[in-house]
């Protein structure tokens, strides 16, 4: 029997105000989230911050169109900045009648209410980038106009919260100075900063192809495909991460123009790890810059600075581990040749996380090291019961056999994994029996003390597991629609494997 119990869908995960989850039990659930059925949406009460608009930024956004004239019958985006702002009018431009909003201290972006395309676009734009307004400083601006009686009551830093974070990430990266580590409102806003300041050092140098090494997560692919110069000429994807002879072509025929790269180590969702070092060689002979993502396990996991030009990271993950907050890091190489150039592009290009996210992350970071621990034990044996269990067909983590001397080349300890294990069942339709009966909490992100699990490529990419199209492009990148994500968390991995064990029948 499990020690576990259905979460009801909507519930946040894990209960704050401010969770970056929410439960969605049922493949049904998770294809009315997807489609935006009201029978489901009614109930989602939060979800992942940049993928849902929060309820309290929600309520902001409608109060300011009750009580201004001029915003009535419109739509409007809070924003994380004015330069967030200002970045999402540009895209929009004119048709939609897009507007600049500012209003204490707040900034946004308003256009026509009925216009779908203006709304589709603002939504993508402030995801792909991270630009949404902060769920607390959104709570503040509710308290302060006499809409909420009160701040949610949670643990805070009551000191520089920016230099406590510093301080314990410098002990990941002890090569960093606090001019290096910069910190951003979540892993994507990061990423973002660092692609677009690497792209504008190296397009002075006429180089403006960008290289996408393995299948990445949704937003980074995006961010790619949307700003390369000319994305059908600049954005290559190399599908497999172990085809070094690939990458050497690719360099020998494009190196003089060649930007950069982005590689996650390991990628998300397959959990595959290149030879980094062989990886960094490569671009540091042909002047292109490294951009290494290594969220998936952390950068208390391991030591890939000596290899990247930067690393981009969510701090989201296994940092903020209780699950109530995001936030970012890009952290520049002082190794690197561009360091000097790139530590004032990447401070001016972040979003900065919101004073009380920043507190609420101080809070947590010295709690690092004890939750990875318990993880990492956790995760060594429910993999392991994956791996052996007749059900299941194929399971991928951070040691599996393919990657392993890669990963552990660059691990800081043998039991180094990170939490993320992904899987296939055997059988026409085990994924929605599966997914139904299992009595785990399912919802989207990992690298939280709870245990999560979901059906990534449905969250993830939904338009291509339900087209043929899409599947076809799946298939080319070895990637199984009905591929689960499991992020184990701090519970007893008896617990866990119990109710795997249930599930799977």
């Amino acid at each position: 029997m499990s020690a576990f119990r259905h979460l009801p869908l909507g519930q946040r995960i894990p209960g704050s105000p401010h969770s970056v989850s929410c439960s969605l039990p049922t493949m049904r659930d998770v294809r009315g989230y997807e489609e935006k059925d009201p029978a489901v949406t009614k109930h989602l009460t939060s979800g992942y911050p940049r993928f849902v608009v929060h309820p309290f930024t929600r309520r902001l956004a409608e109060h300011f169109i009750a009580t201004q004239p001029e915003m009535k019958s419109r739509t409007l985006w809070l924003t994380s900045s004015e330069k967030m702002a200002r970045g999402l009018i540009s895209i929009l431009g004119e048709t939609c009648g897009a507007q600049f909003f500012s209003c204490d201290g707040l900034h946004g972006v308003s256009h026509l209410a009925a216009d779908s395309d203006a709304f589709r676009h603002s939504k993508l734009f402030l995801q792909n980038l991270g630009g949404f307004l902060s769920s607390r400083e959104a709570e503040d601006h509710l308290v302060r106009l006499g809409l909420l009686a009160a701040p949610y009551t949670e643990e805070t830093f009551s000191g520089d919260a920016a230099a406590e974070v510093r301080r314990h990430l410098r002990r990941a990266l002890p090569a960093c100075a606090d001019s290096d580590l910069v910190l951003a409102n979540c892993g994507m806003n990061a990423i973002w900063a660092a692609f677009r300041a690497v792209s504008e050092l190296q397009a002075a140098r006429g180089r403006t192809v960008w290289l996408q090494l393995g299948w990445l997560y949704l937003d980074t692919i995006c961010i790619l495909q949307k700003f390369t110069g000319t994305p059908t000429a600049d954005y290559v994807y190399i599908r497999d991460v172990f085809d070094f002879a690939a990458l050497e072509r690719i360099f020998a025929m494009h190196g003089a123009r060649i930007a950069g790269v982005i590689a996650e180590v390991p990628t998300n969702p397959l959990i595959q790890t290149p030879d980094l070092p062989a990886l960094a060689a490569l671009c540091r002979r042909h002047g292109a810059r490294l951009l290494v993502d290594p969220s998936i396990s952390s950068v208390w996991n391991l030591d890939v600075l000596p290899h990247a030009d930067v690393v981009v990271s969510s701090l989201t993950k296994y940092t903020a581990s209780e699950g109530d907050l995001t936030a970012g890091l890009a952290a520049v190489n002082p190794a690197g040749p561009d360091a000097a150039a790139l530590r004032p592009r990447l401070a001016a290009g972040v979003e900065p996380p919101y004073p009380r996210d920043l507190a609420r992350l101080a809070a947590q970071i010295g709690r690092t090291d004890t939750v990875l621990t318990q993880i990492h034990a956790g995760t060594a044996r429910v993999a392991a019961f994956l791996e052996t269990h007749p059900a299941v067909e194929n399971v991928f983590w951070a040691i599996s056999p393919a990657s392993r001397a890669n990963y552990q080349r660059l691990a800081r300890a043998p039991d180094a994994t990170g939490g993320m294990i992904t899987f296939t069942l055997r059988g026409i339709g085990a994924l929605e029996k599966f997914y139904d009966r299992l009595r785990l909490p399912k919802g989207p992100s990992f690298g939280m003390t709870t245990t999560l699990i979901c059906p990534f490529m449905y969250l993830a990419h939904y338009d291509l597991v339900t087209t043929p199209a899409g599947l076809a492009e799946l298939a080319a990148s070895k990637l199984d629609p009905d591929l689960l994500r499991l992020c184990i968390g701090t519970e007893p991995p008896d617990d866990i494997i119990a109710s795997l064990a249930e599930a799977l029948g």
